[in-house]
């Protein structure tokens, strides 16, 4: 009787996980691998290996698995190969991570509004705004302020030289309103407030004699030590009492200050007088250097000035 061929058995689920396994150690061992495959004799060596790798873990592995999965390495069985680059695959990797990257995205977008704001509050709108103040400035704010002032100054001026002074101005800045000149609207219109409030202010110049405070000094003229200059220290008084800071011009340092209280240059006669006044009263009685009256530029002496003033004594 002849021997009849005994048939392959079915590849069980264990055997099919066995040789999985197999596989994923020798990826795990790729330089066993890349010695024992190179050479197609020593195939036998590496499952011999294999075999012993199983039984220190305590698991028998028949020869035909280890076989199988030595085979199924070489065949590159049980290995995911991704498909080649493309917008499909691309398209199909982002669907599949749309959680991920939707959350990704949505920060990204939080970001960008984020720095937008910033932007805007702080370059954008105030760059907008100083352009708005700026176009306010040149066609509404100096143009009313140049022809206000320049209408109040008439109505104050009792000086025909103010009011040519005031009239001269305005024409200038007509032509800059029209020119759209900012800085010279600024000028004329910086220009037209001060001989307003010049013209507006009201005072009396008087000697001060109050105890303790200074009356008169004199000093030696720069290079002149022969000669001297006389000063009576005086401060405006308004007619309700108050006393006023005025711009004085120092004529020994050149510098302009606003004092209330300031020397002036007199001859030597009234610097005596004045001193005398005081040696006999106590105080000056004949106290008014000058009146400065509403509508007009210029004080009105009382007393010979010689026209330079000092801010230190």
């Amino acid at each position: 009787m002849g021997h009849t061929p005994q048939e392959p058995k079915p590849h069980t689920l264990d055997e099919i996980m066995i040789a999985m396994d197999v596989v994923d150690t020798l990826r795990h061992r790729e330089e066993l691998v890349r010695r024992e495959l190179d050479d197609e004799g020593r195939e036998a060596e590496l499952i011999a290996r294999l075999r012993e790798i199983y039984r220190e873990q305590g698991i028998e592995v028949p020869d035909r698995v280890l076989e199988q999965g030595v085979k199924a390495l070489k065949d590159q069985r049980f290995v995911y190969t991704p498909p080649p680059p493309s917008w499909k695959r691309t398209v199909l990797e982002l669907w599949a991570q749309r959680d991920k990257v939707g959350k990704r995205i949505l920060k990204v977008l939080l970001i960008l509004l984020l720095l937008a704001g910033l932007a805007y509050f702080a370059l954008i709108r105030p760059a907008q705004e100083a352009r708005r103040q700026a176009l306010i400035e040149a066609t509404e704010t100096l143009p009313r302020s140049i022809r206000v002032t320049h209408s109040d100054i008439q109505q104050i001026a009792t000086e025909e030289a103010a009011r040519s002074r005031a009239d001269a101005l305005l024409a200038d800045g007509e032509r800059a309103i029209r020119d759209g000149d900012v800085p010279e609207m600024r000028r004329i219109s910086a220009e037209l407030q001060q001989l307003r409030d010049t013209l507006s202010a009201e005072y009396t110049l008087r000697i001060v004699s109050e105890p303790g405070q200074v009356t008169g000094f004199w000093r030696r003229p720069s290079g002149l030590w022969s000669q001297r200059s006389y000063y009576l220290v005086v401060e405006p008084i308004t007619p309700d009492g108050r006393r006023l800071s005025l711009p004085v011009r120092d004529e020994v340092t050149g510098e302009t200050q606003t004092v209330s209280q300031f020397g002036v240059r007199v001859p030597r006669e009234t610097y005596e007088a004045v001193a005398e006044d005081k040696r006999q009263h106590g105080i000056v009685q004949r106290n008014e250097f000058g009146v400065k009256r509403r509508g007009r530029t210029q004080v009105e002496y009382l007393m010979p000035f010689e026209g330079g003033t000092v801010t230190s004594w």
